[in-house]
């Protein structure tokens, strides 16, 4: 049975697309009276997506959940308690990971939406669902820089460039300061505010209004989430390989004058190869983080700039998929790559069948062995 409202006055605009009563088949249908001012009038040309789709993204965020839960539990438990990995640089993973699993509290709410199809809450629904998102996402993205100025400093500088724990604990407040600009402006509706998007059983910040104020808030936004980590990120990197390349050639020419075929095996370099294995895994973070946010960002974009008849409720959900992933995928980046976290795995829970020789073993191993070469 069809439950049709008739609605009178400026609310009622968006909703004549047939007759002058609200199609139960369009997108929003089913949101009550008092909330319809939340939906924009851009989803409202769309069909009601059917059940069987929001089941799937609850089951799909479900997954999501579990893993990351998992993941970024493991990495805040064991760097957080394990005493060769509890460094000034090492805050910064949990950071991230912290960050991470604040993304993961706006999923319970999704999977109790997709059952309801919609939006539940309201506009208090509405907001807490998007303060996660907002301070977890800019959160990360800043933190994503803050790592990438930390590897840059730390294999650079070896001897005088580390950031020590005070330095760290600094950046770490200045990360969550970052993020929160962007998060409580919308919140409070000092400029900008959240609304649902796609499905309608999310909300993100409004991309879609006409006025000034709302493009100026989207392309401020996306300058201090995305273009300003993105440049630092890029910045410190391009200083990382170039640093790293003249360690390599100096290496070389050294060895080619002492004629013999390699110095990498003192203690000094076998430890700066496990600092470069590291800026590898935070390089394949940063390369996830572009995966994750770009597509979002041009989205948003679309919305505030561009033609809006691409964005129908599927390909908005799918960058927003892309986010949660991510941040479901960076602990187990770490998992794979990094040697000290692999070897507290092996220790701590070898039923993951993680094998990994203790880095520092190694680097004690080969001062040893060069050692009596070298008398």
């Amino acid at each position: 049975m069809a439950h049709n409202l008739t609605m009178d006055g400026p609310v009622a605009y968006p909703f004549r697309m047939v007759s002058d009563v609200i199609q139960e088949g369009m997108l929003g249908w089913n949101i009550p009276p008092e909330d319809q001012d939340l939906v924009h009038e851009h989803w409202r040309q769309f069909p009601a997506v059917d059940k069987f789709s929001h089941y799937l993204l609850a089951l799909i965020y479900f997954i999501l959940m579990i893993s990351s839960i998992t993941g970024n539990g493991l990495v805040v438990w064991i760097f957080s308690t394990s005493k060769s990995l509890r460094s000034a640089s090492n805050m910064f993973i949990v950071n991230l990971a912290i960050f991470d699993l604040m993304m993961m509290l706006e999923m319970p709410h999704l999977i109790i939406n997709s059952f309801y199809q919609r939006m539940l809450g309201n506009q208090f629904g509405c907001d807490l669902y998007s303060v996660f998102g907002a301070l977890s996402g800019i959160g990360g993205s800043i933190t994503n820089a803050v790592i990438a100025y930390d590897r840059y400093k730390t294999i650079s500088c070896p001897i005088d460039g580390r950031i020590n724990k005070v330095q760290a604990s600094i950046l770490i407040a200045v990360t969550w300061m970052y993020a929160m600009p962007f998060t409580i402006t919308p919140w409070i509706r000092l400029w900008g505010r959240y609304v649902p998007e796609g499905f309608l059983t999310t909300c993100s910040f409004d991309f879609l209004s006409e006025d000034q104020d709302t493009k100026a808030f989207v392309a401020c936004i996306f300058v201090w989430s995305y273009v300003i980590p993105m440049s630092l990120i890029c910045t410190f990197y391009s200083k990382l390989f170039v640093a790293v390349r003249h360690h390599e050639r100096m290496l070389k020419e050294q060895a080619k004058k002492m004629n013999v075929k390699s110095l990498a095996s003192n203690k000094e370099d076998a430890g700066k190869s496990v600092e470069i294995r590291i800026a590898k895994v935070a390089f394949t973070i940063f390369f996830l983080f572009i995966c994750s946010w770009t597509p979002y960002g041009i989205v948003a974009m679309i919305g505030a700039f561009g033609d809006r008849s691409l964005l129908t409720p599927v390909v908005t959900m799918i960058p927003a998929v892309f986010c949660k992933a991510v941040s479901c995928i960076d602990p187990w980046v770490y998992a794979i790559n990094h040697p000290r976290f692999r070897a507290e795995l092996e220790k701590r829970v070898p039923w993951l069948g993680v094998r990994e020789p203790d880095p520092d073993a190694q680097s004690t191993t080969a001062s040893t062995a060069t050692a009596p070469a070298d008398a």
